[in-house]
């Protein structure tokens, strides 16, 4: 599921689809056009996780009296999950999707997911964490809520159940500013763990994410949608698909430097056709009888590189020379005597 040099490109739809289905679909023919590598939504059923009595974080929805209601009215039958799912592989995504229930788990099963995303507020709840354990299938923690020690527990029990693990720095805040991502965290989570590490973004950049890439990340999440004015509490916090398909093209280009070593003195060696046109050489700065000692007012520079480079300034200096030579003439090793005044030969 996961490999060493090169990020898992994850685009996160969540709720960005209110409820419609057809949106659904359009997000992932959007997701697989910009590149990424799996698409994810959050399966919810309101009776199988939520109460009348749950509150909103940040009243958003004006059409839903409470956070049970909003659930109820995004749910989707399993038949359509399965219908989304097989619709994400015809494009060639990885169908993802993060359970908040027992049932969400069955009905993602039957979806044939690859592997769990657990998400933030989830991490503590080591029932459904178990139940996920249980299908032996690869698991992405998200940590955005927990500290050390209730993450600790988590991977903890991921491991003992033998799953592959990628543990994802993640900062709860919609959206995220830049001094709160925590990209040390990550690398924190690399030494900690010995495992796979990932970033889970909510800044509504795309700058997270390439940076994250660039300190070795094996996977990358991040909310997309369709325009910033749309409906939706992540709107704030996503790329738009344009966004997206820059990232996804930023994160390559990263992971390809980092997998070619540059070795400096082989790739300079390979420039001495444009080291003579674009270096310069000495010349005359002005008509110089011979037997003239060459001093700093004696030379100046020209393009193209001929004769002396103007790298061996220093050794031409305090020379003297044989012949005569005329103003901007380039400055030959034969029209120089072989040894300073005063110098043994």
């Amino acid at each position: 599921m996961f490999s060493k040099g090169r990020c898992l490109i994850i685009a996160e739809v969540a709720q960005a689809h209110d409820g419609s289905l057809g949106m659904a679909h359009a997000y992932i023919e959007a997701v697989a056009k910009a590149g990424a590598d799996a698409v994810k939504f959050q399966t919810h059923y309101a009776d199988h996780e939520s109460s009348a009595e749950e509150p909103f974080r940040v009243r958003f929805s004006p059409q839903d009296a409470t956070r049970y209601d909003y659930w109820k009215r995004l749910e989707f039958t399993p038949e359509q999950w399965v219908a989304l799912a097989e619709h994400a592989r015809r494009v060639g995504l990885l169908f993802l999707s993060s359970p908040f229930s027992f049932h969400a788990v069955a009905v993602l099963e039957r979806c044939g997911v690859p592997a769990w995303k657990v998400a933030s507020g989830e991490l503590a709840n080591l029932p459904l964490l178990d139940r996920i354990c249980a299908t032996g299938k690869p698991i992405m923690l998200s940590s955005g809520m927990s500290g050390w020690q209730e993450l600790d527990m988590a991977v903890a029990r991921v491991r003992d159940s033998g799953n592959e693990l990628c543990v994802m720095q993640c900062t709860t805040a919609y959206p995220c500013p830049p001094e709160r991502i925590g990209l040390n965290v990550m690398e924190e989570m690399r030494r900690r763990y010995a495992t796979f590490v990932g970033l889970s973004d909510h800044s509504g950049t795309p700058w997270p994410g390439i940076a994250a890439a660039a300190l070795g990340a094996n996977a990358y999440e991040v909310h997309v949608t369709f325009d910033r004015a749309m409906f939706g509490p992540d709107v704030p916090a996503s790329l738009t698909l344009e966004e997206l398909a820059m990232a996804v093209k930023a994160v390559r280009f990263v992971e390809t430097m980092l997998a070619n070593p540059v070795d400096k003195d082989a790739t300079a060696g390979g420039y001495s056709g444009l080291r003579k046109m674009f270096g310069q050489g000495l010349v005359a700065a002005h008509d110089l009888p011979a037997g003239s000692l060459i001093g700093p007012d004696s030379l100046s520079t020209r393009k193209p590189l001929r004769g002396i480079p103007a790298s061996q300034y220093d050794a031409v200096l305090g020379r003297r020379l044989r012949v005569a030579i005329a103003a901007g003439t380039p400055l030959e090793e034969a029209y120089l005597e072989a040894t300073r005044p005063g110098e043994a030969p």
